[in-house]
């Protein structure tokens, strides 16, 4: 079983750690348990007990009002909250919890209900972005397990492949072809393929390579295919020292080409770059770019 302290448990909820000692005292919100040693820690069914409160609280509820609900009403209160609120704390936690607990129909309902309600590009940058932010931080504490991640970015990856797939009218007379690839031994390919979806959508060309190309392989298909635009995504699989010899070599094997870079790896990077290397912060960096195509 996960034993959470009670600063992972402010980290993922939100919660401050001072806030959650007091609930415990006065409304008996969790009640925590103790190694043989006598240190204090959580367990799973607190943290989705915390997680619910949470969104609850930041609505409106008092917290007196909500230790007095039921475990159900608990919930059909949240999915009220994710059908009509704009502020998205309520669905970011009600699709970790869904995550935790392996809950399929209720990720797709949350997830669906927010498509629905304000489209599919805001739907990422305002709620699976920090939504995976905040799986960043589970992974660090180690509460979540493979089988759960992979649940998680399984059927987030089914909505972006349905979204691409509705980007299907023929590109613009003007269109440039763009690259898409992930770096050998990359595997997280959720951040590239909505930049396919927002390139798509924006009426270019697009050839998506996904994850774990070679490099001698990208080289070869730009020479076949002759596309104007590489972009790839830096995420964990190279070590930070490894980055600007792979970026030096990409820049030089594709002297002509304009390669785009971004990931979470490249925001720390500090070297001088090629003259055909551009950085990409944020999805409204590349909409930037293609304004100046």
């Amino acid at each position: 079983m996960i034993r959470y302290s009670i600063n992972d448990l402010e980290k993922i909820t939100g919660i401050k750690a001072h806030t959650i000692r007091i609930w415990e005292k006065r409304y008996e919100v969790v009640t925590p348990k103790r190694t043989p040693t006598n240190i204090r820690y959580y367990n799973d069914e607190d943290l989705l007990r915390l997680l619910n409160i949470s969104t609850l609280n930041k609505h409106g509820f008092k917290i007196s009002d909500i230790v007095s609900m039921s475990p159900d009403e608990m919930c059909e209160k949240i999915r009220d909250i994710s059908r009509t609120s704009t502020d998205f704390e309520g669905q970011i936690n009600s699709l970790i919890v869904a995550m935790i607990e392996l809950k399929e129909e209720v990720f797709e309902k949350v997830l669906s209900s927010t498509i629905l309600k304000i489209g599919f590009e805001k739907t990422v940058t305002q709620v699976l972005y920090p939504l995976l932010e905040k799986i960043g931080v589970l992974w660090q504490i180690g509460t979540i397990n493979p089988a759960q991640e992979h649940f998680l970015t399984n059927l987030i990856r089914q909505k972006m492949i349905v979204a691409i797939d509705g980007q299907n009218e023929s590109p613009a007379a003007d269109a440039k072809t763009f690259l898409l690839f992930l770096p050998e031994k990359e595997w997280h390919e959720l951040g590239l393929l909505f930049y396919s979806y927002l390139l798509k959508k924006s009426g270019q060309k697009v050839i998506y390579l996904g994850q774990n190309v070679p490099f001698k392989d990208v080289v070869e298909v730009v020479n076949i295919r002759k596309a104007e635009y590489l972009l790839t995504y830096f995420v964990s699989a190279l070590p930070m020292k490894d980055i600007p010899e792979y970026i030096q070599n990409l820049s030089l094997s594709l002297a002509q080409k304009k390669i785009l870079i971004t990931g979470y790896q490249i925001h720390e990077i500090d070297f001088k770059l090629p003259k055909n290397i551009h950085i990409l912060h944020t999805t409204e960096d590349l909409k930037q770019h293609l304004l100046s195509l």
